[in-house]
């Protein structure tokens, strides 16, 4: 782990952490070393290979932003789906910014989909800003195509949270699923499902979707909330 974070510092870049600091306000400055997502993936990709990676993914919580960044994309590659899912269940409340939450994704959760929902179900209920969004992003990624169903969007219009990072994922998956399934999930766009701002996000991110035909962007004016 020692030389883990050594080689994290070495792979520093001072102007790079000034402005990914900027991008997540939720960690402070000081926490964040300043490498690239490209390097940390190469990086956490070689990692996942060594001894000591076990080590480093029991080492939790972590000091920093990029040690996180690594925990999540080792997490990603696990292939057994018990191993993979104990771990992210060990991450998430340690999960502290949206970069790491959306960006760990573990491939092998498209193979057990059923598998994989009932924690979705729990995740959602958790009083954890980022537990919560990784939840609602594991139902926009696996959830809407060819396992859809149209109870997935009534879970995630259920969630109601003061927090932006909660809610900025309710928009993304409403725009996601109106590009996905229109009709399924037109009927929620309406405020008795969401609140006005997400409502309204939802339909902006909808908007400027290229999977969003004009002619249905301009029906979706007609939801927009302006009261």
């Amino acid at each position: 782990m020692c030389n883990l974070l050594k080689h994290l510092n070495e792979l520093q870049d001072l102007k790079y952490r000034d402005f990914q600091s900027k991008l997540i306000p939720t960690v402070d400055k000081e926490k964040i070393i300043g490498v690239k997502t490209p390097a940390l993936k190469a990086l956490a990709k070689e990692f996942s290979r060594s001894a000591g990676s076990k080590e480093f993914l029991d080492a939790l919580p972590h000091n920093y932003f990029e040690e996180n960044q690594i925990q999540g994309f080792v997490i990603s590659q696990i292939k057994d789906f018990d191993e993979c899912i104990k771990r992210v269940q060990a991450f998430l409340p340690y999960i502290d910014n949206w970069a790491t939450c959306d960006q760990t994704s573990p491939v092998i959760f498209k193979k057990h989909r059923k598998e994989l929902f009932p924690y979705i179900k729990e995740w959602l209920k958790s009083g954890h800003t980022y537990t919560i969004r990784f939840a609602i992003g594991m139902l926009m990624q696996h959830f809407l195509d060819e396992d859809f169903d149209r109870n997935c969007i009534e879970l995630v219009v259920a969630v109601k949270s003061d927090e932006y990072y909660v809610n900025m994922e309710i928009a993304w998956y409403m725009a996601t699923a109106l590009a996905k399934q229109w009709d399924e999930s037109l009927p929620f766009l309406s405020i008795k499902y969401l609140d006005k701002w997400t409502l309204n996000k939802s339909i902006q991110k909808a908007r400027e979707s290229r999977r969003i035909s004009k002619e249905k962007k301009e029906k979706l004016l007609l939801y927009k909330f302006n009261g």
